[in-house]
């Protein structure tokens, strides 16, 4: 396949992380994947990095995406336990798949070869999470299955200091990240987190903590740091102002009846945000459509923007699908 066709469409206005920027780095990144899979491979220009710097994917917001020893993996860092991976990831590589084979057919006689997927994320939020837990596509079924025709499952890594020791042990970078993340929280409890961060930078510089990375990528680690920490405290507001609606709600029409109203509008005030999420990654979303999707309190539409939130590369063809 030539370079042209494995060209990825990209919309160039995502912020980036740096847990990407860390690992865009293709030694560091085959450093990651030994440590993983208990390999020692040494040729790092091997790694065909599918993720491009600052980019969106087919409108599908990811971390570090590679082809490598015939595997597609796709590795995330979140800062937020997210129980929709499996079928985020689904999305993903179904697009990636028809770029990967955009020369080819899928009604030739002869069997098609593609690169086995994997999917891991890691892990390091405030709230407990174990060291390793297997999220499954078929967990959100809206039946249970003994067999699931179609599965995927992603491995998702708890890597807050403490957990997973082995796997640090293997990777120094990962390790000093996780040694930088909680140096961060620790001057951010008493200082205001854009003077958290500097502290944060020269100490681990000085401490020889990802000493060159934060040295070399000092201005832009310090502005990512920033961002990833409010959209963080963001996030745990959103999740806040769910529950409330929810009990309010509840409180507000008596015991039995309102704890099923409030659950109700929890869940739709939860899916109207996850919707946000989605088309906040493909651009600026317009107030008018933002009013329109928190007003809106019917789970089954809900989740039929959700879906074509997923499916769109511009906020222009989820208003097109929609008819909003």
């Amino acid at each position: 396949m030539g370079e042209t066709e494995k060209e990825l469409h990209v919309v160039r206005n995502h912020k980036d992380t740096v847990f990407r920027l860390l690992y865009k780095d293709k030694g560091n990144l085959l450093e990651l994947y030994n440590a993983l899979n208990g390999t020692d491979y040494r040729q790092a220009e091997e790694l065909e990095i599918c993720t491009l710097e600052n980019a969106i994917y087919m409108g599908i917001k990811n971390d570090v995406s590679f082809l490598f020893d015939s595997e597609m993996n796709l590795y995330e860092h979140q800062a937020s336990f997210n129980p929709n991976m499996p079928l985020r990831d689904l999305i993903y590589v179904a697009k990636q798949l028809e770029k990967y084979m955009a020369m080819d057919t899928l009604y030739s006689s002869k069997l098609l070869k593609i690169p086995v997927p994997r999917f891991v994320v890691f892990y390091n939020g405030t709230d407990k999470h174990p060291e390793r837990k297997l999220l499954k596509l078929s967990d959100a079924y809206e039946k249970e299955v003994t067999v699931p025709e179609l599965e995927l499952k992603v491995l998702m890594l708890n890597i807050n200091l403490g957990n997973n020791r082995e796997l640090m042990q293997k990777c120094k970078t990962l390790k000093e990240y996780c040694m930088f993340v909680e140096t961060i929280r620790k001057y951010a409890a008493s200082m205001k987190i854009e003077d958290a961060v500097e502290t944060a930078v020269r100490e681990c510089i000085q401490k020889d903590i990802l000493a060159e990375f934060l040295t070399v990528q000092k201005a832009e680690v310090i502005a990512m740091s920033i961002f990833e920490y409010n959209e963080a405290e963001e996030m745990k507001k959103i999740r806040a102002a769910e529950f409330d609606v929810g009990w309010d709600a509840g409180m507000a029409k008596g015991k039995e009846a309102g704890l099923e109203a409030g659950l109700a509008a929890g869940k739709a005030a939860g899916k109207a945000e996850d919707v946000l999420v989605l088309l906040e990654e493909l651009g600026e979303v317009p107030e008018n459509l933002r009013a329109v999707i928190l007003k809106e309190s019917d789970l089954e539409l809900l989740k039929k923007w959700l879906r074509e939130a997923a499916k769109a590369d511009t906020i222009q063809r989820f208003l097109d699908e929609t008819g909003l």
